[in-house]
């Protein structure tokens, strides 16, 4: 591994980049980059698979990453979502190093994948990073239980709605690659049901669904389909986001 692999603090803290990265301080940062490498993270990357030991944290910059709980029967339904704001690989910092759950890239872009290892020495140390990646995974737990409630007491059209507004704040644009296969997995229903949630949406000018790819037309309006949910879990991971530090220059 050459010096020439090893990323410098500025594109590391650049614009748009992974924001839990971004908040930190220079001194905080630095003995990570020898472990960080710039990674592509393709739509339908299985980052990790239930019980298998992880062997890197991820820190999604344009990606957008769901955690699935699967059955012993083989299916599965979302538990929460990942993007710019925070980690996957919990396990490696919170002591587990392996989890009932899988990590799937659901939205294609790229991230900073980081060696176990140094990720979890710097953890460790009882810093600035140590802060960060507790807020996240409070931040975490705090969706996974707002997803469990919507998925209890909410329609499939509400939590279509809840999960397009979501992923879209994770987005550079209004452009989502989603078939409707993929979408009834992440929400754990039929087809379907996906189908006619999708056609109501876009039958009142909130979406245009085509040849996988969705396009939010009317943000408003489409916060006005969704539940509560939406709000109470970007209002908390808002409170909870860290403060981005400027950039070296």
């Amino acid at each position: 591994m050459g010096a020439a692999d090893v990323p410098d603090l500025a594109r590391v803290q650049r614009e748009r980049s992974n924001d839990l990265l971004a908040s930190l301080a220079a001194a905080d940062l630095e003995p990570l980059l020898p472990g960080l490498r710039w990674r592509a993270m393709r739509l339908g990357d299985m980052l990790y698979e239930p019980g298998e030991p992880l062997q890197h944290a991820w820190f999604p910059v344009s990606a957008v990453v769901s955690l699935h709980h699967v059955t012993a029967s083989g299916a599965c339904a979302q538990t929460c979502s990942v993007g710019h704001e925070g980690v996957i690989g919990l396990p490696l910092f919170m002591g587990g190093g392996t989890t009932p759950s899988s990590a799937v890239v659901h939205t294609g872009g790229h991230g900073w994948r980081l060696d176990r290892r140094l990720l979890a020495t710097e953890f460790a140390r009882n810093g600035a990073l140590q802060r960060a990646l507790l807020r996240s995974t409070q931040a975490l737990i705090a969706q996974i239980a707002q997803t469990a409630a919507c998925y209890r007491h909410h329609s499939v059209e509400q939590q279509v709605a809840c999960w397009l507004l979501a992923t879209q704040d994770r987005l550079v644009d209004d452009q989502l690659v989603m078939t409707q296969e993929l979408l009834a997995s992440l929400l754990g229903v039929r087809r379907e049901s996906i189908t006619q949630a999708a056609g109501r949406l876009q039958q009142r000018g909130c979406i245009r669904y085509r040849r996988g790819h969705i396009s939010v037309l009317d943000t408003g309006g489409l916060r006005l389909c969704a539940c509560e949910c939406y709000g109470a879990m970007r209002a908390e991971m808002r409170r909870l986001a860290p403060a981005v530090s400027p950039a070296p220059g």
